[in-house]
């Protein structure tokens, strides 16, 4: 939804609740954060030194942007006349737009890391929205857009990333991979990154850099039991449960998990009825139902105002989806442009966090 902050469509407070009116009456909330866990003993330990007890655990805790894993990043972010900017800050979702605006010519760079990251069409979805803004005022011809991205092309999935590539030539943005931004110098206005190929280093000028900084898991879960060595929670990619026998108890979805799928809130919709169906099986007989999740997760990538690329797809990379018999998914138009601005925010708000929003279902829940 920060997306849709950064290109102008909404104010970043339209996607903002404190936490507890989201939380129902009938749910008891420990504002504390999770120190350490001890799934031998079915407990966790917050960072006020507090022990808390299980009979089951479900971990959701996202993962975590590394900002300070770019060296002079931090320092760009905090100055507002840095040029520089990202929507994967709330504190800064807001100076994306300002940025796009304040551009009247030169050279505009939009970055992607490689690994994993959340929603991994976001970075090229304000550059397609910045384009979009560029040509409709007219600075366009003054400005040259360029997409670095780790990544070896567009976009994981080969029939989105064919159409993402096309449109990126007949746009005339540049298309660098293998390149991971590893620097910024705000004061030249320079940004370093290293190729993939050679490992060598290359320096490029900017006027405007929106970048996708590296994310990872949260630190809590470095050395955890619960936790495998990269730090994610394992889990059986269909049932969720841990793939540990003596932590059945143990459960995770979302970003934090290693389901081998893109981590967006789509992938959430599909996972959250798999997990309560299998959770409550687990509770009433000491075994998993058989729910299963086949790893469907959604991008919407929206390629300017008033279009957007429905990638839908699961395990595998092969495509899933909803509306491919009436609509070629791999070609933008306005029905899916408002499902992301219009519905999605509405129904993530008013329904999703109630559970009551399966995605691609809509407000029918699936049945195992």
């Amino acid at each position: 939804m920060v997306t849709l902050v950064g290109a102008g469509l909404n104010d970043k407070s339209d996607f903002s609740r404190p936490l507890s009116s989201l939380i129902p009456g009938h749910i008891a909330h420990i504002p504390e954060n999770v120190k350490s866990f001890s799934p031998d003993s079915s407990s966790v330990t917050t960072t006020t030194g507090r022990d808390i007890t299980y009979d089951t655990l479900i971990v959701a805790t996202g993962l975590k942007t590394k900002f300070d894993a770019i060296e002079g990043l931090p320092e760009a972010l905090d100055n507002p006349n840095s040029g520089v900017s990202t929507i994967y800050s709330y504190k800064t979702c807001d100076k994306v737009w300002t940025d796009i605006e304040n551009l009247k010519e030169g050279k505009a760079v939009f970055t992607q890391p490689s690994g994993i990251i959340k929603c991994a069409g976001a970075p090229q979805k304000i550059m397609w929205m910045a384009w979009d803004r560029f040509r409709r005022t007219g600075r366009r011809e003054n400005i040259d857009i360029d997409f670095y991205t780790g990544m070896p092309t567009m976009f994981s999935v080969k029939k989105y990333s064919e159409a993402l590539d096309v449109l990126r030539q007949q746009r005339g943005v540049g298309g660098h991979f293998g390149h991971e931004l590893t620097s910024i110098d705000i004061n030249n206005k320079k940004a370093k990154f290293k190729k993939a190929s050679d490992g060598s280093s290359v320096t490029v000028d900017y006027s405007l850099l929106h970048l996708a900084p590296p994310m990872g898991p949260l630190d809590v879960f470095k050395g955890s039991p619960i936790a495998d060595a990269a730090g994610w929670v394992p889990v059986d990619k269909a049932t969720l449960q841990h793939v540990k026998t003596e932590f059945s108890n143990v459960f995770a979805i979302g970003d934090c998990s290693s389901l081998p799928t893109s981590k967006t809130a789509a992938a959430i919709t599909a996972q959250a009825p798999v997990l309560t169906e299998n959770l409550f099986s687990f509770i009433d007989s000491g075994k998993v139902a058989n729910a299963a999740y086949d790893g469907y997760t959604s991008c919407p990538l929206l390629t300017g105002y008033g279009e957007l690329m429905l990638a839908e797809f699961k395990y595998g990379l092969e495509p899933k989806e909803t509306f491919g018999d009436i609509f070629d998914q791999a070609k933008s138009n306005r029905f899916f442009y408002h499902l992301k601005k219009d519905v999605f925010p509405y129904a993530y708000w008013n329904y999703m966090i109630n559970g009551q929003w399966f995605g691609s279902k809509g407000f029918s829940r699936p049945e195992f």
